[in-house]
């Protein structure tokens, strides 16, 4: 011991604890940056477009019900995305990946009840499945690499 009372030591182990610390960090960065993904570009595209085209459609008396379950699902596909680059292994990326695909299903089902109801036109519908085919498409993709 020092005389300061600090056992010289246990220095050694210290820093290797900081290495161990600097390593995991690095592992967590190579998903961190969830704006490098272009899924994520993707799916906030589709979830802007669901914001500012399909969403002014719906009539006041859904404002609670299909409004509310679209906007939910719109907005979880990238938020899944997002969430999961902040985990640290790839098996957490690609769980939250699939919440992604499952709330793209989701939109999906949401977009076909508003053509049903006369909500939106066929052509709308056409394009906003085109955009919802894409990110899922992407998804998958990223989902298959993950767990290779």
């Amino acid at each position: 011991m020092s005389a300061q009372g600090y056992d010289l030591r246990r220095r050694p182990f210290k820093l290797k604890a900081e290495s161990l610390k600097l390593k995991a960090v690095a592992t967590k960065i190579k998903y961190e940056d969830y704006k490098k993904y272009e899924v994520w570009k993707k799916a906030h595209e589709l979830n802007m477009f669901i914001y500012l085209t399909l969403l002014p459609k719906f009539p006041k008396i859904e404002q609670y019900d299909l409004m509310s379950q679209t906007k939910r699902a719109s907005y979880s596909i990238p938020l899944n995305i997002v969430e999961g680059c902040g985990r640290n292994t790839e098996a957490d990326f690609a769980r939250f990946l699939d919440q992604a695909l499952g709330s793209a299903h989701e939109l999906e089902y949401c977009c076909l009840m508003c053509r049903d109801l006369s909500y939106i036109d066929e052509q709308l519908y056409q394009q906003t499945n085109t955009i919802i085919n894409e990110v899922k498409a992407m998804l998958i993709g990223l989902i298959k690499t993950l767990r290779k």
